[in-house]
């Protein structure tokens, strides 16, 4: 692909600036105990006026339609304003949006319509003060390219999962979640944030004593003092993230397509379940899955999640291009509960009948060369869940599918029977990366097609050991890396994240898995066009 556009590249580094030396717990809600790393938050620009200071995000990009994101700290009318220009000297077009209020905890989003395909749009966006449209606050820009409706223009995207867990949060020392500048430069048309992009079951604490010795330091807020139950507590959650600057700065760089997992709620939840957790004085998981759902689809830009749709589903397909559709699935919302796994019949599955039968009916339709399916845990890496349960598809039995395996067998046997080429599964979750290839001959299924799951992240929690495989879909690891030991923090286990790149001219999509600061760890091209690969 060309190199990162001088002007993609300027636009962070110089329009986000703030001056150092005030503090962001004057201008945030909420304590922060570091007051030295909250002094690079940005500054309330114009006193009294509405201002939006957790930044910006694009999400939804299709070839003529976008949705731009924002919180305001007071009640506020957005208006997003776009452009071709970056310096917005020419045909500015101005998008009236939402009245941000506590209703929405002062969150938005604005659908841009009618834009030129394939293209570098800017925009800013503008919150006024809703009593005297004239008093606004200070300009907060960003940028995003629309899809192209050629083929011929290479694809480049990043995935990873897991931020802000185990209790390593925003580190002022070590300048906060580091990674996603570096992310930011690899200048991405999208970031599939695979899950757990917060917490909410993670409380955070000043400081983290390491194996060294040594202490590492974190941000605190009222709301990550404690594992989350109210709305307000899991809105906070979504908050904290973005009191990182590099965060703020790569939403404003590169739209965000988000799925959520289990800790945006609780550790292992599935619906239907009640807690026996000391922790929590609701009890009920599926209330707290409601409240944290709302609060998901407050911070990112998913419409479908804030009422647009009858279903409001989390899963949905993203269609960038001819080259590339991405099925985002929801593991968690449908499934049943977690069990040792040995059942001869499971309609319920991890994906539930319903996702099952939108995902096969949406990869027969599908016209892409390449069918990305995003997974918010991996099929052959089995997760326990406690003693006897299990948490995701696997349970350590290698032969015939068995529980949610049968699901999984189901859909393998649809792409291979219905002849649908150019599919490979992303996933995280498991706090390690890999690249395990499945193949029939090694399997105790085998009326399938060979296909690649890639795994990685965290992109900022805990690192772990890599897990077993279940080799009822004839898994094989052909890399990993991983900590040696339980919950390594990010300073002892950096984290990891993988790119995808699709070239526009042979078709040919790119894996790598990369590590913060050690470049490239695994590469693997694959060729278009095949059901197998």
């Amino acid at each position: 692909m060309a190199p990162i556009p001088h002007t993609r590249r300027s636009l962070l580094g110089g329009s986000l600036a703030v001056p150092v030396g005030l503090a962001l717990s004057t201008a945030l809600s909420g304590a922060l105990a570091a007051p030295a790393y909250a002094a690079s938050g940005p500054a309330l620009a114009r006193s009294g006026r509405p201002n939006a200071l957790w930044g910006v995000q694009s999400g939804e990009i299709t070839a003529h339609s976008a949705t731009v994101w924002t919180r305001s700290d007071r009640l506020a009318r957005m208006y997003v304003e776009t452009s071709p220009s970056e310096s917005f000297r020419y045909a500015v077009r101005r998008h009236r949006g939402p009245l941000l209020g506590p209703g929405t905890d002062f969150t938005g989003t604005t659908p841009l319509r009618e834009l030129p395909p394939g293209q570098q749009i800017h925009y800013r966006v503008v919150l006024a003060d809703p009593d005297d449209l004239r008093r606004t606050g200070e300009p907060v820009h960003g940028t995003f390219r629309t899809t192209p409706a050629s083929r011929r223009r290479d694809v480049r995207f990043l995935w990873s999962g897991d931020l802000a867990g185990q209790g390593w949060g925003i580190n002022p020392g070590l300048g906060g979640y580091r990674v996603f500048d570096e992310m930011r430069l690899r200048d991405p048309d999208f970031f599939l944030f695979s899950g757990d992009t917060v917490y909410a079951d993670g409380p955070i604490q000043a400081s983290v004593p390491l194996r060294d010795g040594t202490l590492w330091h974190n941000v605190t807020t009222e709301e990550k003092a404690k594992v989350a139950e109210t709305l307000a507590e899991y809105r906070g959650n979504f908050r904290y993230n973005l009191l990182d600057r590099n965060l703020r700065d790569f939403n404003a760089q590169v739209p965000v397509l988000a799925q959520w997992d289990d800790h945006e709620v609780r550790n292992n939840w599935y619906p239907g379940q009640i807690l026996d957790d000391p922790r929590y004085t609701v009890k009920d998981v599926d209330t707290l899955a409601g409240r944290a759902r709302r609060a998901f689809g407050e911070y990112f830009p998913v419409t479908d999640l804030r009422g647009g749709r009858a279903e409001g589903r989390m899963y949905r397909v993203m269609r960038h291009g001819p080259l590339l559709d991405v099925f985002v699935l929801d593991m968690r919302t449908h499934r049943d509960a977690n069990s040792p796994g040995r059942q001869s019949d499971d309609p319920v599955g991890i994906l539930g009948p319903e996702q099952l039968a939108w995902l096969k009916r949406e990869l027969s339709r599908s016209r892409a060369t390449w069918k990305v399916i995003a997974a918010d845990m991996p099929l052959g890496i089995v997760v326990p869940d406690g003693a006897a349960n299990f948490e995701a598809v696997a349970q350590g039995d290698p032969g015939a599918p068995l529980g949610r395996e049968l699901q999984i067998a189901e859909l393998l046997r649809h792409i291979k029977h219905q002849r649908i080429t150019g599919t490979l599964w992303l996933t995280a979750d498991v706090h390690y990366t890999a690249a395990n290839h499945y193949a029939p001959e090694r399997a105790a299924f085998t009326d399938f097609e060979p296909f690649w799951e890639f795994v990685s992240g965290p992109i900022g929690a805990g690192g772990f050991p890599a897990g077993p495989l279940d080799a009822t879909f004839g898994p094989r690891t052909e890399y990993v890396q991983s900590a040696p030991l339980a919950n390594m923090s990010p300073a002892e286990n950096p984290p990891y994240y993988g790119e995808v790149e699709i070239d526009g001219d042979s078709g040919e999509l790119t894996v790598r898995l990369r590590r913060q600061g050690g470049g490239v760890l695994f590469t693997r091209t694959l060729r278009p066009g095949r059901v197998g690969q």
